[in-house]
């Protein structure tokens, strides 16, 4: 049995699955992004530009340290407020965990963060008691500086704005 008349056989063009352009940080970690923030992370934020502005114009090297390592606190509670996960085994909930061990458990691209801030967290407790060697001058002013940049890393990778932020540098309101 032959066919006289043949169907035609139309081929569709080939057409590639579509493909998302690369974009600025796509080798960064995917974030999850939510509809809106908690109201908690962004006045946790607030609070953290706050305490480093007051961290920035107090004169005690020891007062400046223990402020700016608690505004890196509080950019790390924003993180955990919007990240977080309660804990699903009862057992281990009870446990006591500081912020800088559950960091990099919610947000990994901020382990080396968690490690820094993690190793200043006894200074801090000790320029709190008024241990003169607990941090000197250039101690506090590092830490505020980098405390600066870990709020702005904070709010970029959860795309949470604050009205106004932070210069990085030292600036003083001098007028000089």
């Amino acid at each position: 049995m032959t066919i006289s008349h043949p169907e035609t056989v139309t081929r569709r063009p080939a057409v590639p699955p579509a493909v998302p352009a690369p974009s600025r940080g796509a080798d960064v970690h995917p974030v999850l992004l939510r509809a809106s923030a908690p109201p908690a992370a962004l006045d946790l934020l607030r609070h953290a530009q706050t305490t480093l502005v007051q961290a920035r114009h107090y004169d005690d090297p020891l007062q400046r340290y223990a402020t700016a390592h608690l505004a890196a606190l509080r950019t790390t509670a924003a993180v955990l407020a919007v990240r977080g996960r309660p804990e699903k085994n009862p057992r281990r909930r009870h446990a006591i965990r500081s912020a800088w061990d559950l960091l990099p458990e919610v947000a990994p691209e901020l382990s080396e963060w968690a490690i820094y801030f993690a190793a200043g967290a006894r200074a801090r407790a000790a320029a709190e008691a008024g241990i003169r060697s607990a941090a000197s001058a250039r101690d506090a002013d590092d830490l505020i500086r980098n405390a600066a940049l870990y709020l702005r890393i904070v709010q970029r990778l959860l795309a949470l704005y604050p009205e106004q932020p932070l210069p990085l540098e030292g600036a003083t309101d001098s007028g000089a």
